[in-house]
């Protein structure tokens, strides 16, 4: 009786913790290269009434046993790793990555972090930045005349000038690339850092031989999460709940019935 109740409650604070990942999904669809996340179960340690495989006599074994579940938890939360929309925006600073890779930037810290989101502007030095202010790096610097900007598809970033007939070239975007993307650390504002799990970054130029995805000038990629489907996970999220609600008033109720023939 009591394991039922333990095993319910843990599939309650499991749907719970569920409900907050699908909440914080829903709270970043328009956020700008957002990778959705997906929560990961794995059922808990059994209880062996009866060990499947054990002798029942001399000649014959049991074939199934008989054990207990002792409920749920937690094990990850996965990324979904698919592409979101590309929009086109017009605006010469804005960079959508189709196929694989991350912007770098530096962070305050003087710790380089690893974004999908290309929404970049110019700050007071005329270095693009994101929009918390993050350098891009390697660092590329527009000069005051610049009348036009152009990103090509491999990166290369250059500028048009008064009374000059050809662009100038001011700098190569880079991206990088992780041996395990779903290994990378959300430390929020948009930005990834690598740990053990994900391995070190492959640093090289966009759209080259190496698998590295092109960078589309004028666009942004939008978050992927589809809306229909968190409503979808959250209704099940909410089903999951209130079964397991039911399981905990039932074993209650029949604790509560063995007590009063006591």
């Amino acid at each position: 009786m009591f394991t039922a109740l333990y095993t319910a409650a843990s599939g309650m604070d499991a749907q719970d913790l569920n409900l907050d990942n699908i909440a914080n999904n829903l709270a970043n669809a328009n956020t700008v290269g957002f990778r959705s996340r997906q929560l990961q179960f794995e059922d808990l340690m059994y209880q062996n009434v009866v060990t499947p495989g054990s002798a029942m006599t001399q000649q014959t074994t049991i074939p199934a046993g008989l054990q207990l579940g002792l409920g749920t938890r937690p094990a990850s939360s996965e990324v979904i790793e698919t592409e979101g929309n590309l929009t086109s925006t017009g605006n010469s600073l804005d960079l959508a990555i189709q196929g694989e890779g991350y912007f770098q930037v530096l962070t305050p810290e003087g710790e380089i972090a690893y974004t999908r989101d290309g929404e970049f502007h110019l700050n007071q030095q005329r270095q693009i930045v994101t929009s918390d202010g993050n350098p891009l790096q390697p660092a590329i610097t527009i000069p005051t005349n610049a009348t036009s900007i152009s990103i090509g598809e491999d990166g290369t970033v250059s500028v048009q000038e008064p009374n000059q007939s050809q662009a100038a070239l001011v700098g190569t975007i880079q991206l990088a690339m992780f041996p395990n993307d779903g290994g990378l650390e959300n430390v929020g504002g948009n930005l990834y850092v690598p740990t053990t799990a994900s391995g070190d970054p492959l640093v090289g130029q966009p759209a080259s031989a190496e698998g590295f995805g092109s960078l589309q000038q004028g666009y942004l990629e939008q978050s992927n999460v589809s809306v229909v489907d968190q409503f979808v996970a959250m209704i099940m999220a909410q089903r999951s709940y209130e079964a397991n609600s039911k399981v905990l008033q039932a074993g209650s109720q029949m604790l509560q019935d063995l007590n009063n023939l006591s």
